[in-house]
């Protein structure tokens, strides 16, 4: 079952495009742990980007750690490095990259007086916490060994991390995103800063995308025959 906008095939063709350059970076010293802790730092940094409302400068690196999170994994593969604390290593700071992103989102939104933004990232940050759960859970209970759970879901961490890029970018680019004091969570018109919209809209459609992936992957341990246990 596939119902992610992103085919195994065209990961596959990224992870292949991706093994080039995760062996240069082989070539210089670096292994497949250390390429995930430096992605984890631009991480770490577009996070601080946007605490500080460089909306466009931390949507780039967002993307520039989501392009660089490829690297790890490649280079493990090409190398025959592959370990499951690699794994699990992978998984951790991916989980912690991301929620702090959102959190930097939400420092940066609150600086500025954008409660309302600062709650989306909020809830952005919940749904897609909900997504790794279920994933992790399924495999941990042994319904979907593997990385079959990947494909399962409208919204995993990649298509998250671009639409995240997408609003940060067209936040900055589009004036920022500072709310006048109007006594209200969700100021309105000439109150919110005009890269505001960009911003919200991207977080509210993280939260609402994520909540149907975890939706999608429930039913799905839930409903394929294959995962069902035999009394």
């Amino acid at each position: 079952m596939n119902t992610s906008v992103i085919s195994p095939e065209v990961r596959a063709r990224v992870r292949g495009l991706a093994i080039p350059v995760a062996l240069a970076f082989g070539r210089l010293g670096l292994t497949p742990n250390a390429l995930t802790v430096l992605g984890f730092g631009i991480a770490v940094v577009a996070a601080v980007a946007a605490a500080q409302q460089a909306w466009v400068a931390a949507g780039l690196l967002v993307i520039l750690g989501g392009v660089f999170d490829l690297f790890d994994g490649a280079l493990a593969r090409a190398t025959n490095r592959v370990s499951r604390v690699g794994a699990f290593l992978d998984s951790v700071f991916d989980r912690a990259g991301e929620s702090l992103l959102f959190l930097g989102i939400a420092i940066g939104c609150v600086a500025v007086g954008f409660v309302g933004g600062a709650l989306l990232a909020a809830g952005a940050m919940a749904a897609s916490f909900m997504v790794s759960y279920v994933r992790a859970k399924s495999e941990s209970l042994g319904f979907t060994p593997g990385t079959g759970m990947a494909n399962v879901g409208i919204a995993p961490r990649e298509v998250r991390l671009v639409i995240a890029t997408v609003g940060l970018v067209l936040a900055g680019a589009g004036g920022g995103v500072w709310q006048r004091d109007c006594g209200s969570l969700f100021c309105v018109g000439s109150d919110l800063g005009p890269g505001s919209p960009w911003l919200a809209g991207s977080l509210a459609i993280i939260a609402v995308l994520a909540t149907i992936t975890t939706l999608q992957r429930i039913l799905y341990v839930v409903r394929e025959p294959a995962n069902k246990e035999h009394e």
